[in-house]
């Protein structure tokens, strides 16, 4: 797997109480270093990312903004 990894940002950038951004689900810290970690940890964060989207959504439905 070479293909280089996109950022997941969809430019809803608000972070919650835990530091965790409300539209990609990256942590504050994740988002500081995305342009410089190697693409494996790139796709583990997008995993964890997705894992922390989903709680929201169990959490709290499907909020749309603006």
């Amino acid at each position: 797997m070479n293909e280089l990894v996109s950022s997941p940002c969809v430019n809803i950038c608000c972070l919650d109480e835990e530091d965790i951004c409300i539209g990609c689900g990256r942590t504050l810290d994740e988002i500081r270093r995305w342009s410089d970690m190697p693409e494996q940890e790139k796709r583990t964060t997008l995993q964890c990312s997705a894992e922390r989207r989903a709680v929201r959504k169990q959490r709290y439905g499907s909020q749309k903004q603006g």
